[in-house]
């Protein structure tokens, strides 16, 4: 069976009820439940959650964590390790094993020095931060673990075989219309055109629909018709008999055949040539193959979903598609959304690559640095998400820290000057204001300190400080104010 090779981009459910059921978007919501495991809550923590859209319920045990995570409304959580004695430890693992919550850990210092402590983080946390911490801190990471675990829903697993390459990432209003259309058109038998911007995941879309049809247990194939020259496209297609030409020394199966009973996926169908365009549409009228040399016609039963990224309406115009094929092949037509208009989906999808292929680098990655998150909602994604995953994994081996920078991603260009801290914006904001005094009072000290509102010790301590001592000589030194000449 063949596997699509291109990029992950979201993944549907079959449910429909508990697609309702689930958020469409962890930011998209104005209400979020976190469950904040601790026996001693820390109330500005609590206010700062709620402030920014948090439910926060405490739970001060593990027997009242486990009765909160079983009315499963939890999708986040924070769990204050260090608050808990050794003995009870042991209780929280059954909270946080439940993979429907992305659990974010506290943890003091002294007591990552337990190892069960350090067991528990390891194996059921999405990250950890040592206490005290900026409570912005804890929140940016219970949102990217809150967005994480909605991606992977349980449920959504279990509506689908798992793989590497059918993984489906996306939570924006687009991706969620995706997800229902794949789902209506699964039902069906009837021919369904993809179309989308090359490296959107159009084969991914194919796959999703084959693996939630009564045709899943059959085979999946997929054949890029760009990839093949012309001329051995149609036995690519249909097959051929043992002797139809010099060098066919045995019969071979066509693609077409070896899909009987499941899918055949035509990817690329724009680059298809007219003739095998006519032999295309024969099979889909009639239902039966000819191999080439061969004498009998022989019944096909498979579903055909095409996809391109040309638009087959100017093709069609320009008489380089057949009319009435498109029309055969597009019965249910899909847009794949390009990742440029996936909004909150770039960094999430970002996030869920980095953590997919973190293990490439012998340094440990922890994340993206402001300007790399910066950088990726300016930047157009003409590759889509298939560049992204290229641009990721190759910062996941290049980077030098712990967390991928826009250089590390290749665009440093699509960020805007980098940010500074508060002290260095004081620290340059001081320096502007001294330079400017003494300018303006002919570096006389004793006037550029009046100026300021400062002593005179307390300038020349500054000029020390930001290394302007230079600038102005000796503290005693008056220079000639403008048109007087020094004496002699």
């Amino acid at each position: 069976m063949v596997r699509p090779k291109e990029a992950a981009i979201g993944r549907p459910r079959d449910d429909a009820a508990a697609a309702q059921a689930v958020p469409k978007s962890p930011y998209a919501q104005t209400e979020r439940t976190l469950l904040y495991v601790t026996r001693t809550p820390d109330e500005t923590l609590t206010a700062h959650l709620r402030s920014r859209g948090w439910n926060v319920v405490a739970a001060r045990s593990a027997h009242e964590a486990s009765r909160l995570i079983k009315q499963d409304v939890v999708c986040a959580g924070i769990v204050d390790l260090a608050s808990f004695a050794p003995r009870d430890l042991g209780g929280l693992e059954a909270s946080l094993r439940q993979q429907q919550i992305g659990w974010i850990a506290l943890s003091t210092s002294e007591r990552l020095t337990d190892p069960e402590v350090r067991r528990l983080i390891r194996h059921f946390c999405f990250d950890y931060v040592k206490t005290p911490v900026a409570n912005a801190t804890i929140d940016y990471l219970v949102s990217h673990a809150f967005g994480m675990v909605t991606l992977c829903d349980p449920d959504m697993m279990e509506s689908a075989p798992s793989s590497d390459e059918d993984e489906m990432v996306g939570t924006c209003e687009a991706m969620q219309h995706l997800f229902r259309t794949i789902r209506k058109v699964a039902n069906t038998d009837a021919s369904v055109f993809v179309s989308g911007e090359s490296g959107t995941g159009k084969e991914l879309t194919a796959l999703a629909i084959h693996e939630r049809s009564r045709r899943r247990k059959a085979p999946f194939i997929a054949i890029n018709c760009g990839a093949i020259p012309h001329h051995l496209l149609q036995s690519e297609l249909f097959g051929y008999e043992r002797g139809a030409f010099t060098g066919a020394n045995q019969r071979k199966i066509g693609r077409v055949e070896e899909a009987d009973g499941g899918t055949l996926l035509l990817d690329e169908i724009g680059d298809l040539p007219m003739e095998s365009q006519a032999s295309l549409l024969r099979f889909l009228q009639e239902g039966k193959i000819d191999r080439l040399g061969g004498r009998e016609s022989i019944p096909i039963d498979v579903r055909i979903i095409s996809a391109t990224h040309i638009d087959l309406e100017i093709a069609m115009r320009d008489g380089r598609f057949r009319a009435d094929l498109f029309h055969r092949l597009c019965v249910l037509r899909i847009d794949e959304p390009p990742l440029r208009a996936r909004g909150k989906d770039i960094e999430i999808l970002a996030h869920h690559i980095m953590h997919k292929f973190k293990t490439d680098s012998a340094r440990k990655i922890r994340g993206f640095a402001p300007s790399a998150i910066e950088a990726m909602y300016t930047y157009n994604w003409p590759g889509n998400v298939r560049e992204m995953i290229n641009r990721v994994r190759r910062a996941i081996v290049m980077a030098e820290n712990k967390l991928i920078s826009a250089e590390d991603l290749d665009l440093a260009h699509f960020t805007a000057q980098e940010s500074v801290t508060l002290a260095q914006a004081r620290e340059s904001a001081e320096k502007r204001a001294i330079e400017a005094a003494l300018l303006r009072h002919r570096h006389r000290l004793n006037e550029a300190a009046v100026d300021l509102g400062v002593s005179r010790a307390t300038l020349s301590r500054l000029l020390d400080t930001h290394g302007m001592r230079d600038a102005v000589g000796t503290e005693d030194e008056v220079l000639p104010a403008e048109g007087v000449h020094a004496a002699e």
